[in-house]
């Protein structure tokens, strides 16, 4: 993919969580403010030149949001068993659970960066 097009939408929320087998402060329960960067990219545009409609990625990225907003996100699948509760693997969860809901084979998330604070940042991104 030589040239593309490309948006990006924000979001936030707040969550509790515990690292799993790390060995320092951050094993024990403490909180962030997360900021995610969430991008599409495809080649070509639909019949009334857009990417992606705005609307369609931030009610599905909402939904996300709306399930790990203020919670402990230790006890939420998948982070109570299968994946410790890191920036990157929900990066990575953002970026496979909106594929699932918005991909198709015009456009695509391919980058999601999940920021724990301002100036710690993980990145989640496919070719």
């Amino acid at each position: 993919m030589s040239a593309f097009f490309e948006v990006m939408i924000e979001r936030n929320f707040s969550s509790a969580h515990q690292l799993r087998g790390y060995k320092g402060k951050c094993e024990n329960l403490h909180g962030h403010n997360y900021k995610i960067e969430i991008f599409a990219k495809g080649e070509e545009l639909n019949n009334i030149g857009l990417l992606i409609d705005f609307g369609d990625l931030k009610t599905a990225a909402d939904e996300i949001v709306k399930y790990l907003d203020h919670r402990n996100l230790n006890e939420l699948p998948p982070f109570d068993e299968e994946l410790n509760p890191s920036a990157e693997n929900i990066a990575r969860y953002f970026h496979e659970y909106l594929n699932s809901r918005v991909g198709d084979e015009r456009v695509r998330v391919y980058k999601v960066r999940c920021y724990e604070t301002p100036t710690s940042v993980a990145t989640y991104q496919s070719e």
